[in-house]
């Protein structure tokens, strides 16, 4: 999308706006009660919803500036934010086993993205700043769920954080751009990567998410690039080196670890 001219604020918008019209409808079925929302509810899924908006928004402008190879391994930062403010906020204990967890993921990632390949002319500081942003915003998503989760359902928490995505990303985009989307030959990739990028994925995270530590959930989640890269293998015809499969073979088992030790 991004090579065909779209701006990011717009695709991160469509997204998210597509993604909130699912968990509306998700809610919808669901028999909910008015006591089931509340301020504590409200506020935190508002967080959220504004950490799911810088997400979306500065990978996109992290790739616009860098590369995908660049951005994910930036964005997947997220571990160290989460680790700190739950240590900062005595929320989870330290341990040497949940460091050496991020230090191994963190390393895998290196090795499939090859992002110590510092030699590219896409390496630059608002890339790296964007990538950066992308995973702090990462950070304060899982602390906003994971707070409006003990005081509502899941589809209730992501309806409001989604509401809030949608009302702090509307004052950005273009708004000619975005009325354009309609009248598009790429609106249905819009639709595909809302339902998809937004709706299926985080309905489907949130529902883990519940079950662990936020650190936890931030490495676990760390298994996108792999299956970003095996993606990219099957249907695309792409082949990985040597370096890259040892990468994803530490990321698979550092995460398979993990699952069995979360409740450590």
């Amino acid at each position: 999308m991004l090579s065909k001219g779209w701006d990011p604020l717009t695709i991160s918008f469509y997204r998210g706006a597509i993604g909130l019209a699912c968990f509306m409808a998700w809610t919808l079925l669901s028999k909910m009660k008015k006591q089931d929302v509340s301020l504590q509810l409200i506020w935190w899924s508002s967080v959220a919803g504004i950490g799911v908006a810088g997400n979306f928004t500065f990978y996109f402008l992290s790739i616009e500036s860098t590369s995908v190879l660049i951005a994910a391994t930036l964005m997947y930062t997220a571990p160290l934010f989460v680790m700190l403010a739950s240590f900062l906020l005595r929320l989870e204990k330290s341990t040497w086993f949940k460091w050496g967890c991020i230090i191994s993921v963190l390393a895998g990632i290196v090795l499939l993205t090859k992002a110590y390949d510092t030699g590219s002319s896409a390496v630059n500081f608002i890339g790296v700043a964007t990538g950066l942003g992308a995973g702090l915003s990462y950070a304060l998503f899982i602390f906003g769920f994971k707070n409006a989760s003990e005081s509502g359902r899941p589809q209730l928490v992501l309806t409001f954080a989604f509401i809030a995505f949608s009302a702090v990303l509307a004052f950005f985009i273009d708004g000619k751009e975005a009325a354009s989307v309609f009248s598009s030959s790429d609106a249905v990739w819009f639709l595909a990567i809302g339902i998809v990028g937004a709706g299926l994925s985080f309905a489907l995270y949130t529902i883990g998410i519940q079950q662990t530590a936020p650190s936890t959930a931030s490495i676990i989640a760390m298994v996108e690039p792999v299956t970003a890269s095996l993606f990219g293998v099957v249907l695309l015809g792409d082949e990985l080196a040597i370096v890259q499969i040892i990468g994803m073979m530490i990321i698979l088992l550092t995460v398979t670890t993990l699952s069995f030790k979360k409740g450590s």
